[in-house]
C-alpha cells in the first residue's frame, strides 16, 4: 500500500508539473507574440502573400515558413504586368540581346539541356542614368519568360532583431527556389550590395555576406532557374563580388535622336495631336533627354493645352 501511495504521489506530481510548465509555455509564446512589434506585419504580410498565392496558382502556401511569406508579399503577377516588350522605345538592340541571353534559355530549356555553358544567367544588371527603362526592362522581362517576379523592397530585410535580418535574406531564396522560374528584382541594388568596407555595420555586414552565400547557391545547381536581376544607375559603387555573381551586364543609356523620336512616337500613340507637330524636330531639340524626361515633356505639353483651352472659354 505504501507503494502504491508513493507511486501515485509521484504521478499526480508530475502530472501537475507538466500541466503547469505546458500553461507557462503557452502563456510565454502567446506573450512574446504580444510584445512583438512585427508580429501585426507579418500576420498582414501573411495574409497577403496567400491571396497573391492562390491567385498564382501556386500550391505552396502551407510549405512556407513565416519569413517565406513576409517576402511572398511582395510576388507580382507575371501576367499583370502591364509593360510588354512595345511598351519600351528605342532599345531594340537591348531588347534583343536579353530575349536571346536570358528570355530563350528559360523559355526553351530543352534546347539547351546538354550545356552548362547555356544556361540562362543567375545574375542580370541593368545600369545606366535614370529614367531610361531599366525597371520596364525587368518587368518586361519577367513578363515575356513567364517567371514569378518578387519585386524586393529592400527596407523588409532590415530588422532591428538580431539575426531576422539573415532569416529574411535567407527566405527570399527558399521561397524563390519553390516558386520556380523566379526573378529576384532589386531597384537600386548599388543602396545594398554597395562596396564593402571596415564602416559597414556587423549586421549589414553579415546580411551582405550572406545574400552572397545564398546566391552562389543557385549557380550550383543548374537545374534551378532563379535569376537575381538588379537596376543601378552606380555600377562602380557595386561590390566587386557582385558584379562577379551578375555576368550579363546590360548598359542602358540616354537615347539617341532616332531613339527618341521612336520614345515619342510611342508617348504619343493614341493622344490628339495637331498636323503641325514635329516630333523629329522635338526629338533634335531635346538632346541628353531621358524616356521620362520625354514623356514628362510630353504630360506637361498636353496640360498646358488644356490650361489654354480653360482660360480661353472662360475669358
Amino acid at each position: 500500500m505504501p507503494e502504491d501511495s508513493t507511486r501515485t504521489f509521484l504521478i499526480l506530481t508530475l502530472l501537475r508539473v507538466s500541466i503547469f510548465s505546458l500553461a507557462g509555455l503557452i502563456t510565454f509564446k502567446l506573450l512574446m507574440k504580444h510584445l512583438d512589434p512585427t508580429n501585426k506585419r507579418k500576420a498582414n504580410a501573411a495574409k497577403t502573400a496567400t491571396e497573391l498565392l492562390d491567385r498564382l496558382g501556386l500550391k505552396v502556401g502551407k510549405e512556407l515558413s513565416e519569413y517565406e511569406l513576409m517576402i511572398a508579399s511582395h510576388l507580382v503577377d507575371p501576367s499583370s504586368i502591364p509593360v510588354t516588350w512595345s511598351s519600351i522605345g528605342g532599345l531594340g538592340s537591348v531588347i534583343q540581346e536579353i530575349q536571346e541571353t536570358v528570355i530563350l534559355p528559360i523559355k526553351r530549356r530543352e534546347l539547351f539541356s546538354n550545356s552548362q555553358l547555356t544556361q540562362p544567367p543567375k545574375g542580370v544588371l541593368l545600369h545606366g542614368p535614370p529614367g531610361c527603362g531599366k525597371t520596364m526592362i525587368a518587368k518586361a522581362t519577367a513578363r515575356e519568360a513567364g517567371c514569378n517576379f518578387i519585386n524586393l523592397d529592400l527596407s523588409i530585410l532590415t530588422d532591428k532583431w538580431y539575426g531576422e535580418s539573415q532569416k529574411l535574406a535567407a527566405a527570399v531564396f527558399s521561397l524563390a527556389e519553390k516558386i520556380q522560374p523566379c526573378i529576384i528584382f532589386i531597384d537600386e541594388i548599388d543602396s545594398f550590395l554597395r562596396s564593402r568596407n571596415v564602416q559597414d555595420h556587423e549586421a549589414t555586414a553579415m546580411m551582405k555576406a550572406q545574400f552572397m552565400t545564398l546566391w552562389d547557391g543557385i549557380n550550383t545547381d543548374s537545374n534551378t532557374t532563379v535569376i537575381v536581376m538588379g537596376a543601378t544607375n552606380r555600377p562602380h559603387d557595386l561590390d566587386k563580388a557582385i558584379l562577379r555573381r551578375m555576368p550579363a551586364t546590360f548598359h542602358i543609356p540616354l537615347p539617341t535622336l532616332s531613339q527618341r523620336v521612336d520614345i515619342l512616337k510611342l508617348v504619343m500613340s493614341g493622344e490628339p495631336l495637331a498636323d503641325n507637330v514635329d516630333l523629329y524636330r522635338i526629338a533634335s531639340q531635346t538632346d541628353s533627354f531621358s524616356g521620362a524626361d520625354l514623356k514628362e515633356l510630353c504630360r506637361n505639353a498636353s496640360l498646358y493645352r488644356v490650361r489654354d483651352y480653360v482660360a480661353a472659354t472662360q475669358s
